[in-house]
């Protein structure tokens, strides 16, 4: 039986992607956003996006629950809040990644961020971060494939993903803010 040895959750990608939000800065809260956002407004902002709800967490947190495609691969993220204010919401998941080879687990960490550029506008940065746990290394090993050969493969889907989704986010953030 080989041995494995475990990196502390190694990074597989890491995207950020930034766009305009033609609102004022005051009226943003991405909180109220991200969890009163309609499941089909969820869906418009990209083809990957399946489906979205909100609950909360066991300790009672605030949770996103997002599913979506990448790459040929099913995800179901269970995103709870670590910081909730309305310009930065970051949300964390032990998510469920389920491959052709099998189901695993992935860490995401999903980071948004709005600054202020002027009165009526702002920039929206939408940082998403996935890296392996244990299970996920242990899940490679069992079929022989290198961390970093899968962290290659997944790169590309995952950061056109992200460029995908961001300016969609930003004019939903928007017509939230608006609305």
């Amino acid at each position: 039986m080989a041995v494995i040895t475990h990196q502390e959750n190694p990074t597989l990608v890491e995207s950020s992607v930034s766009a305009t939000i033609h609102a004022p800065f005051e009226k943003i809260d991405l909180p109220a956003w991200c969890y009163a956002l309609p499941e089909a407004e969820y869906q418009a902002c990209s083809p990957a996006h399946v489906a979205a709800g909100a609950t909360t967490s066991p300790d009672g947190r605030a949770m996103s629950i997002n599913v979506e495609v990448i790459g040929g691969s099913l995800i179901v993220q269970h995103y709870v809040e670590e910081i909730g204010e309305p310009d930065h919401l970051r949300l964390v998941s032990r998510s469920d990644l389920f491959t052709p080879a099998g189901r695993t687990k992935i860490d995401v960490v999903w980071d948004l961020q709005v600054r202020r550029v002027d009165d009526e506008t702002c920039e929206f940065t939408n940082t998403v971060r996935s890296s392996a746990p244990p299970e996920m290394q242990e899940f490679l090993a069992r079929q022989g494939l290198a961390f970093d050969a899968f962290a290659a493969a997944r790169r590309p889907n995952s950061v056109a993903h992200n460029q995908q989704e961001t300016p969609e986010f930003a004019k939903s953030i928007e017509r939230h803010a608006l609305g």
